[in-house]
């Protein structure tokens, strides 16, 4: 079931008696909450991260200014698509200023994401990651020459813009958003004190950076708390955040989805028949 923090209420299911904090906006926990408690989980949902705007939206504006100079728009995220085509709506940009520019995402969650607002996107590799991408431009033979704009939060890894430079492509990368920590719900933080929170869920390096000043701003440690909780990764990248700050990671997906990690998580609970 999905639950707030104090709702215990037993439920049948191969996760019944596991509690699982998914770390994700309300808007976008569905698909991991919602397997989560199908399976009997007791799931809480409390966002670590609160997206803002940009501190300046004038890169974002000129590059949507000039998109015809473009051969390709790379969206890395949910977040990075609303945002990206939000802020042309808002500039009274329609998409279809989009028709003859070809659109690569990095994983099914953002395709899935870009098709809601009525694009289809035109390369998504089978590695979710930003290495993924960078064979896969290659393999198109997307390089020298090549113009890309790269719409992100303000704050990501660098492997992509920069490899892509190295390859002789030009890149642009603007802020489309920024991300900093939410404010923690206390009734979740004292079931994370209480011991009581047997998994928590990371679906990016950024959730893991500000789930950790969450915590600290709770006044608990986080070494602490994932020594408790088992930490669950929706992939090696975020997997490498959570392990160079020193936390172990028991449960990672298979295939950087939400059903994978769901899959991961249920695996691994039902062969230690529990976390605890």
């Amino acid at each position: 079931m999905i639950a707030d923090a104090t709702d215990a209420r037993p439920v049948d299911g191969p996760l019944a008696g596991t509690c699982v904090l998914v770390t994700r906006a309300p808007h976008q926990a569905a698909a991991l909450a919602e397997p989560l408690a199908a399976l009997g989980a007791e799931v809480l949902i409390a966002p670590a991260i609160d997206t803002i705007d940009p501190e300046d939206w004038g890169p974002v504006d000129a590059a949507i200014a000039g998109l015809d100079s473009y051969d390709w728009v790379i969206l890395t995220s949910a977040n990075a698509v609303d945002r990206f085509l939000g802020r042309m709506a808002e500039r009274g940009i329609a998409r279809s200023a989009l028709t003859g520019i070809r659109i690569a995402v990095v994983g099914s969650a953002t395709a899935e994401r870009l098709q809601e607002h009525g694009v289809t996107p035109d390369l998504m590799p089978a590695d979710f990651r930003g290495e993924g991408l960078i064979e896969a431009f290659r393999a198109v033979g997307a390089g020298a020459g090549v113009r890309f704009l790269l719409p992100r939060a303000a704050s990501a890894r660098e492997i992509l813009p920069e490899t892509l430079r190295a390859d002789g492509a030009e890149v642009d990368v603007v802020a489309v958003y920024r991300t900093v920590p939410a404010q923690p719900e206390p009734a979740v933080i004292e079931r994370l004190r209480s011991a009581e929170v047997d998994v928590v869920t990371f679906t990016s390096p950024s959730t893991v950076r500000h789930f950790v000043a969450w915590l600290e701003s709770a006044g608990l440690d986080a070494s602490a708390v994932l020594g408790r909780a088992a930490a669950a990764s929706i992939g090696p990248v975020t997997t490498e955040a959570l392990r160079e700050r020193g936390y172990d990671v028991p449960i990672e997906a298979a295939g950087s989805t939400m059903r994978s990690l769901v899959d991961a998580i249920s695996a691994v609970v039902t062969k230690r028949s529990g976390i605890r």
